[in-house]
């Protein structure tokens, strides 16, 4: 590592035990923690993205958490340029910016940065954005891959916004969003940061996410999304496309049984932790150090002060007062 690191991220797929070790290191070093989980941002959806809890938030402070609407978007170019802001704030109050979740694209932005904005002419934008929220799924889906076929499926996946972006970019730009991720010029520098990744094997994570998902229907997921609903919050919304609400939002429609939705949340769960292993396994930096995620908390943070100290991070220099060295 050519640079002096200014953070320590903790990444790995969803379940795989981030918040505990994020937990472990708050209760002895001075750090804050910033969320790295794309779902985590919308106001309310506290259950169905598993948000960190009062306690969790009283015992150490928190950024990244509910900043949005859950009509708006928050894109990882939005989150790269509030987390450079929280880190140099961190930092200057001699604390340790942590930053932890499994939203990759939004590591990459922060480590890696995203292209500069293309210039779009408001009007017109706004224009094609009305048209565009009159077609529906298939049809947005038809439009992605004609116009960006690279990017399609990525776009596809994440719902109508994302979609919608894909599209307005070329039309307006005449370049696919492909295109400008790889040619434009990074809007900043990177930050350099450490990269711990926790690994666990696919039928340890299949069983956690099991579990994981009736706790949430237990704590309250089917009140929490049929809330949104009667607030008048459609399933369209950026919020509302997460997995868990969607499904449930199908379940309140009538279109399944309960026990059918919490299925699909299942699936597709495992789905999106499959697509986190490939995408960590392909972009996170070469020097990403792994703890096994199988491991004790304990036996966790004591291979991740290792990577710290081989970092040449001085942990000491956070040391919480009243705590052991």
């Amino acid at each position: 590592m050519t640079e002096a690191p200014l953070f320590v991220a903790i990444t790995g797929t969803t379940a795989s035990g981030k918040t505990d070790l994020s937990l472990a290191f708050a209760r002895r070093y001075e750090v804050e923690i910033v969320s790295m989980d794309s779902r985590q941002v919308y106001r309310g959806m506290d259950i169905g993205t598993d948000k960190v809890g009062p306690e969790g938030r009283e015992a150490v402070p928190h950024h990244g958490l509910d900043l949005v609407d859950a009509r708006e978007r928050y894109s990882a170019g939005q989150f790269a340029r509030d987390a450079r802001r929280w880190i140099g704030e961190i930092r200057g109050r001699g604390r340790l910016p942590l930053l932890v979740g499994g939203t990759g694209f939004f590591l990459r932005a922060v480590l890696d940065p995203l292209f500069e904005q293309p210039s779009m002419d408001r009007e017109r934008r706004e224009g094609l954005r009305r048209w565009l929220a009159d077609l529906d799924t298939e049809r947005l889906a038809e439009w992605t891959r004609v116009l960006d076929p690279e990017r399609a499926d990525l776009a596809i996946e994440g719902g109508p916004h994302r979609m919608g972006r894909t599209i307005e970019v070329p039309l307006l730009t005449g370049r696919p969003l492909s295109w400008w991720h790889r040619h434009a010029p990074a809007e900043a520098p990177g930050v350099p940061g450490v990269v711990l990744r926790l690994d666990l094997p696919r039928e340890e994570t299949v069983e956690r996410i099991d579990r994981r998902v009736g706790t949430m229907v237990e704590r309250g997921l089917v009140e929490e999304v049929r809330g949104f609903l009667e607030a008048g919050y459609s399933e369209d919304d950026p919020g509302m496309t997460g997995t868990g609400y969607r499904e449930i939002a199908r379940y309140l429609r009538g279109a399944c049984t309960l026990p059918e939705a919490m299925e699909e949340v299942r699936i597709n769960t495992r789905r999106y932790a499959r697509r986190q292993v490939t995408w960590f396994r392909h972009q996170l930096p070469e020097d990403a150090v792994s703890i096994d995620a199988q491991q004790s908390v304990s036996e966790q943070f004591d291979a991740a002060l290792d990577a710290l100290r081989a970092a040449g991070i001085v942990m000491e220099n956070y040391l919480r007062e009243g705590s052991a060295a």
